[in-house]
């Protein structure tokens, strides 16, 4: 635009109404998102510099496709964005992005995410899952020293669903067995010392030592010292993998042995995440491990920033810092 034209413009600003205001406020506050989105995502690609179909290195650019750098690999010859091939590939308004992650940080539900932006609410519920699939990733690969290991369960839900397996029942009802049966989810948690966290969904019904085998054991260093409640099948799995072991039995009234043993972090944890899951009046099974990831990423960074949520989604694990 020339200066005049620009000069033409602004002076036509003093003309409009207060309604007529306030869009082009709102309008000037969305474009001046976009491009720090855009930003945000090309250097998020920039470190990786892979062709999302071959892995290849190699590429040239190759024209501009949804406000984003396109390019064209010299392997496989196949077009491709920064956003090709995640989680986040065709997702509309960028330019709301940083905003709806900032109400991610503050656990909106997605009717108060979708009133703040002015989109509709099954927009903010495709978005959640979309940025969460990612962000659900970025956990501990080892937990070290004393590590705390429990599980909690939940009712199985099919919120949102068209078709049941079952009868329906009421929000909030109970299980039709007693004790723990395959009505109810597994969620297996394990925290160390040092507040670093791993969750798992283990599946209906009881935890197995086969179960522990598959999900534990891959993030436990070998000198760890695992502590747990006195369900026996955590002296099984110990025992069965050479894992050093303490047992704090709650039922008798223990809640410390030995001076420094004890499982009330990953309880108090439990507890955490159960409060914190009840503002959403119930989730899906099948989404879960989504809200434990959330939940994990809020409760391990403090400061959590818009920004620091969008490169996580990305897959950019390494700008997420503890303050």
């Amino acid at each position: 635009m020339k200066a005049s034209e620009f000069l033409e413009l602004i002076s036509t600003v003093n003309k409009l109404d207060h309604h007529q205001r306030s869009l082009l406020a709102t309008t000037l506050t969305e474009l001046s998102d976009e491009p720090k989105v855009s930003e945000l995502i090309e250097t998020a690609f920039d470190i990786k510099g892979i062709c999302p179909h071959c892995s290849n290195t190699e590429s040239y650019r190759h024209g501009l496709s949804s406000g984003l750098q396109r390019y064209r690999c010299k392997a496989c010859k196949k077009t491709f964005n920064a956003l090709t091939k995640t989680p986040l590939a065709h997702l509309r308004y960028k330019s709301k992005w940083l905003e709806y992650l900032n109400a991610i940080t503050e656990s909106s539900t997605v009717r108060k995410a979708a009133s703040d932006l002015n989109v509709h609410r099954n927009t903010t519920f495709r978005w959640r899952h979309r940025f969460l699939t990612w962000i659900k990733q970025d956990r501990a690969t080892a937990l070290h020293g004393i590590t705390e290991a429990d599980e909690t369960y939940l009712l199985e839900s099919y919120k949102g669903s068209r078709k049941l397996e079952r009868k329906p029942r009421k929000r909030g009802g109970s299980a039709s067995k007693r004790g723990i049966s395959n009505e109810q989810v597994c969620i297996l948690i394990a925290r160390d010392r040092s507040k670093q966290t791993v969750d798992f969904v283990t599946g209906y019904g009881a935890i197995t030592k086969k179960l522990l085998t598959e999900h534990l054991k891959p993030i436990l260093d070998p000198d760890a010292l695992l502590v747990s409640d006195s369900n026996p099948t955590y002296n099984a799995f110990c025992h069965s993998e050479g894992i050093s072991h303490e047992v704090v039995n709650i039922s008798q009234g223990q809640r410390v042995i030995k001076g420094a043993y004890h499982v009330q972090n990953v309880n108090a944890y439990h507890s955490r995440f159960k409060t914190w899951l009840g503002r959403f009046h119930g989730v899906a099974t099948k989404y879960l491990p989504n809200y434990l990831g959330w939940c994990r990423v809020m409760d391990e960074f403090q400061n959590l920033t818009p920004e620091m949520l969008l490169n996580s989604a990305l897959g950019d694990f390494q700008h997420l810092t503890v303050t």
